[in-house]
């Protein structure tokens, strides 16, 4: 366990206003993680090792992923033998990839997530009509096996990596099971929530959490988490849809940047 701070006073101020903003992304579109890893990658110190950085994330994710929940479940409906299989098979497939991330090393994660999110973007974008309506396509066995699919597959990206498993939740329940982006989302987050739960108990066994900087960003990131959907709630399925392609395009550029900026070194 490690309580020292490890960066100075003002480099935590901007990752507590990077998981702040990371708190609202991720309550809207889920990707919060894609705001926040990165800044975490920056603001400490370059000898850090992986897992420190990915427990720490965690830690911070976590608050803005209960306070999100809970604002969701207030408004609403879910359906919680359908959501079953998502959570359980989410936290499964965390606590497996937790396992193995401490053996990726820190350069391979941009280039991975860039990847990944090009993907979803142009997913997004090409199918136009996605999530607006909610019109779920599946129900009994054929939904909670699709659903364990996409909570497996998921959640073991999120304990290995982590970025963007909101966005990759969101896009995979509207796409293969109808739901609109704001069903979807409230969904998301409850799933998010088993992983990130998962990943901390793996990563804490280990001592791979910084807990004092996990902690601070942990305060901005409920902040963020509990005005993010409040937001969604009251704007909708069509705001959440354009905010997730504001985040996905601007977050490419960003990723993309950085990789060929490393390439070239």
């Amino acid at each position: 366990m490690v309580l020292d701070l490890p960066v100075p006073w003002y480099a935590l101020l901007g990752l507590m206003g990077a998981a702040l903003v990371a708190g609202w992304v991720d309550a809207v579109v889920g990707g919060g993680g894609l705001v926040q890893l990165p800044s975490l990658l920056i603001g400490l110190p370059a000898d850090t090792p992986t897992g420190d950085v990915l427990g720490t994330n965690k830690v911070s994710s976590v608050a803005g992923t209960v306070a999100a929940t809970i604002t969701y479940l207030r408004s609403v409906t879910v359906d919680w033998l359908g959501v079953l299989p998502l959570v359980v098979l989410a936290a499964l497939g965390s606590t497996l990839g937790a396992l193995a991330a401490r053996l990726i090393p820190r350069a391979y994660l941009t280039p991975i997530v860039l990847v990944a999110l090009i993907a979803v973007g142009l997913f997004t974008v090409f199918r136009p009509s996605l999530g607006l309506e909610h019109a779920p396509r599946h129900t009994g066995w054929a939904q909670a096996w699709r659903t364990g699919v996409i909570g497996l597959s998921v959640g073991g990206y999120d304990g290995l990596l982590g970025p963007g498993t909101g966005s990759f939740f969101l896009i995979a329940l509207v796409a293969v099971l109808g739901y609109g982006f704001l069903e979807a989302s409230a969904r998301t987050k409850i799933a998010n929530l088993a992983t990130n739960i998962a990943s901390i108990i793996v990563f804490g066994a280990h001592g791979e959490v910084l807990w004092l900087v996990g902690g601070c960003m942990a305060l901005a990131n409920l902040t963020g988490g509990w005005l993010g959907a409040r937001t969604a709630v009251r704007l909708g399925s069509s705001f959440v849809r354009r905010v997730f392609l504001v985040v996905v395009s601007v977050l490419i550029l960003k990723l993309a940047y950085d990789t060929v900026v490393t390439f070239i070194e």
